[in-house]
């Protein structure tokens, strides 16, 4: 039968997917087996309870027998010994006992010493004798080791419980009727060959339809001439078939367009999220929950779906949720610390919309340091400018001796080279920060270097009285920018001889090395800074002393051009109080 029943439904290469002749035919055969199960098993349970009660109302005679008998003669020893005639006057098969309220056994059919049994006020049928009047319950016996149906009754002082053996003969008895089951068994059959026809029916108008539909479901290849049956599903079939054609070749160019915007967004440097007019999250790529973690200054990455209940993005939430906005693009800035994160919604046809957060930290604070560059040069640059047409302007008159002419002339050239120098440290540390790439890279031998530049700055050290103390070894070596190098130390010789005082001392010192890094030391004896300046002098145009600073012809920019070299070497370098006054510079160079 089985066979014959496969043979009808043959596999249809759907990767192990039923037809819908075998969906149809499972689904109604397992709501008829699932309700005729039940019928079968209410019907069974109903039938065999019946007869439970029918042998409880048999046993409960024999207790009211035994109730009436006791009533007669009294509950002493000569009631006990007749009652074991009186047993086999009821039933031979039937175990009489009578307990009292302590449940101990005063009499049992099976025993004839008592105080070995034990205490029966736990059994089940007594415990819901005692609660309801009787109780009923099929167990084995702990004291005969068989199975009873036991029946008791409590009445006042004692309990009367009779016991029936629960043999094959009393199973037979309370077992249930299979006539009912053979009946529902024929009409299942009926029922099954009813079904797998009218399943049959169906399968014909469905099959090609259905094999349509699942190859297009899992991209499987289409055949090049696909057939329907002549009917009414046939011609669905075959308008399903057009409009797929079609559609196939937009979802192919959509597909691509798609991954490549996909692509753009997951590569993209800002956060990119977007969501339904519901507020609920299509897509966001990796940067919207990393930058939407700094917003909300937490360590922890934030569910992009909870966006909208942060104070933060209200101005978003209210103006994407306002029907009558008149503009589809709102843009603001956001701040947390020291970052500054850009935010920016845009409001599409369908209601949906897009959210992208982008770090503009490094934008802003190059347009703030370019701002605050801007307002310094102009500073700088008036003084000298100023000074110069002041000088000019008086030679212009003609009225003054030859020697305060030639006064005015030197000091005018000394402004000139003051704004000269200030123009070369600006375009130098233009470069270093906005084309890197203009710096050679060479192999530089820093002892070699340090030694031609204070060559160079002899006449300048004697006439200040100052000691240089260099140890580097000559081995010492740097692969990096031979001018940018040249200026790290030559800043910092400078700002010593300008600041430091006279009479004092200049130590350069190679301390330490390391697979990366080679570590310096540079420190005088002079006059220092106060240690509140520390954490400021490697900023642009800063001064400790501005007056002091002009008088010696700083642009105040050495420091900083010290600092953006090094940096541009992969090093850091960090400025301190020595310990014999003067102030020190610990930098590295990476090798």
């Amino acid at each position: 039968m089985y066979k014959k029943i496969a043979n009808q439904w043959p596999s249809l290469g759907w990767r192990g997917r039923l037809s819908y002749k075998q969906r149809l035919f499972l689904y109604f055969f397992l709501l008829f087996a699932v309700f005729t199960l039940l019928i079968v098993i209410v019907q069974q349970h109903n039938e065999k309870r019946l007869k439970l009660e029918a042998m409880e109302k048999v046993l409960e005679d024999y207790v009211d027998i035994t109730r009436k008998y006791i009533q007669l003669n009294g509950l002493n020893e000569t009631t006990f010994d007749r009652l074991k005639d009186f047993d086999l006057f009821l039933l031979d098969k039937v175990r009489i006992s009578i307990i009292d309220d302590r449940g101990q056994v005063l009499y049992d059919k099976e025993f004839a010493d008592y105080d070995e049994v034990e205490n029966h006020l736990n059994r089940p049928e007594i415990k819901d004798a005692l609660a309801l009047s009787h109780g009923v319950h099929i167990r084995r016996s702990a004291s005969t080791h068989q199975e009873y149906v036991y029946y008791a009754k409590h009445y006042t002082g004692y309990f009367i419980r009779v016991a029936l053996p629960y043999n094959m003969e009393t199973k037979n008895l309370l077992a249930a009727e299979r006539h009912f089951i053979y009946i529902i068994i024929l009409l299942f059959v009926i029922v099954f060959v009813v079904m797998n026809y009218v399943a049959e029916r169906f399968q014909n108008s469905i099959l090609h339809l259905k094999d349509f539909t699942t190859r297009v479901r899992h991209n499987e290849p289409l055949p090049e001439n696909i057939t329907f049956p002549d009917d009414e599903l046939g011609e669905i079939g075959e308008e399903i078939m057009d409009i797929f054609r079609q559609k196939e070749e937009s979802n192919r160019r959509l597909a691509i367009e798609r991954e490549k915007l996909l692509l753009h967004f997951q590569y993209s440097e800002k956060g990119i999220g977007i969501f339904t007019p519901a507020l609920e999250k299509v897509y966001v790529n990796t940067h919207f929950v990393y930058y939407l973690s700094l917003v909300q200054a937490q360590s922890e990455p934030v569910d992009a779906d909870a966006i909208f209940h942060y104070e933060t993005f209200r101005p978003v939430t209210d103006f994407v949720q306002d029907p009558g906005r008149k503009e589809s693009r709102l843009a603001y800035n956001v701040q947390r610390d020291e970052k500054v994160f850009s935010v920016q919604a845009v409001v599409f046809d369908d209601g949906s919309f897009e959210i992208t957060l982008h770090d503009i930290t490094e934008m802003e604070q190059t347009r703030l340091l370019k701002q605050q560059m801007t307002s310094n040069i102009a500073h700088e640059l008036r003084t000298p400018v100023t000074s110069i047409h002041a000088y000019l302007e008086s030679l212009q008159d003609g009225k003054f001796p030859p020697d305060k002419q030639r006064m005015f002339i030197n000091r005018a050239f000394m402004q000139s080279e003051r704004l000269s120098e200030l123009i070369d440290d600006v375009s130098l540390i233009s470069k270093i920060e906005e084309a890197p790439a203009m710096f050679k890279l060479e192999q530089v031998h820093v002892e070699q270097l340090i030694n031609g530049l204070v060559f160079d700055l002899t006449d300048k050290l004697e006439r200040h009285g100052i000691a240089t103390f260099v140890s580097v070894d000559p081995d010492v070596c740097v692969h990096g920018n031979s001018l940018l190098l040249y200026s790290i130390f030559r800043n910092l010789l400078d700002n010593s001889i300008k600041y430091a005082g006279d009479n004092t001392e200049i130590h350069i010192n190679h301390y330490l090395e390391d697979d990366q890094y080679h570590y310096f030391s540079y420190y005088d004896t002079g006059r220092g800074v106060p240690p509140e300046h520390l954490n400021r002098i490697f900023e642009r145009f800063y001064r400790v002393d501005a007056g002091r600073t002009r008088d010696a012809g700083g642009s105040g920019l050495g420091l900083s051009i010290v600092r953006n070299a090094v940096a541009f070497h992969k090093g850091r370098i960090e400025a301190r109080i020595h310990v014999k006054g003067g102030l020190q510079f610990l930098f590295t160079l990476k090798k």
